[in-house]
């Protein structure tokens, strides 16, 4: 069974591709004007995703024993684009350990 931290970035990763999606999508709307399909289809994937990237950061920080102000920043994340995926990269990169010899 998957790890909580891999869980983790497997949602970190689903929700910065929702936001792809979802921009791609408001721009047919808002700026070609020519079908909001893609806001139909992703917005709700996305509002779905960004729900359980909040979780996944609590669920995270309680396996991982992050700091608060780690969190207040993973949870910041969730909201501008593409965030997700540096908070995930910063965080997890500081759980490896360097290879030995």
């Amino acid at each position: 069974m998957p790890s909580v931290l891999r869980l983790f970035r497997y949602v970190a990763i689903a929700e910065a591709c929702s936001w792809a999606g979802l921009l791609v999508g408001m721009y047919f709307k808002y700026i070609a004007e020519t079908s909001e399909l893609g806001v139909k289809v992703f917005g709700p994937i996305h509002g779905g995703l960004f729900v359980l990237y909040v979780a996944g950061v609590l669920a995270a920080a309680r396996a991982a024993r992050w700091s608060v102000p780690t969190v207040v920043l993973g949870l910041a994340c969730a909201v501008p684009p593409f965030t997700s995926l540096w908070f995930e990269r910063r965080m997890l990169g500081r759980r490896r350990e360097p290879a030995t010899v």
